[in-house]
């Protein structure tokens, strides 16, 4: 959850200073209070399942997306010497591992039954 907070509070720096327009940095020092309190309010939310749904496909789904996208970065050269697995199929195998995050977002709109979301 750190790392949400930190990724959010970029975003919205960065989309402040794209945007000409002053950031989230009035709550607090450099805007902390402010990524504090989207983390606190999205730790609270509640965990809403489809009523006539498969509630485990939905919630499987978007595990699946994740973890086959960061699964994919162990095969990217971050630099010289910083390297998870040296392949030599490395761009094959990122592509493989990356069309598995379509079938994980296909699983949650299957499993809302609801049309409008299986179709994206």
């Amino acid at each position: 959850t750190i790392g949400v907070l930190v990724i959010v509070w970029l975003e919205r720096e960065i989309s402040a200073g794209i945007q000409q327009r002053i950031g989230p940095e009035y709550a607090g020092p450099l805007g902390i209070l402010q990524a504090l309190a989207d983390g606190t309010k999205l730790l609270f939310k509640e965990n809403l399942l489809p009523s006539r749904g498969d509630a485990r496909l939905f919630s499987i789904g978007p595990s699946i997306a994740v973890i086959s996208i960061l699964l994919s970065y162990s095969v990217i050269p971050f630099g010289y010497r910083l390297v998870l697995a040296d392949l030599t199929i490395g761009v094959f195998l990122w592509i493989a591992i990356s069309s598995i995050a379509p079938i994980g977002l296909l699983m949650s709109g299957y499993g809302s039954n609801n049309k409008y979301s299986f179709l994206g």
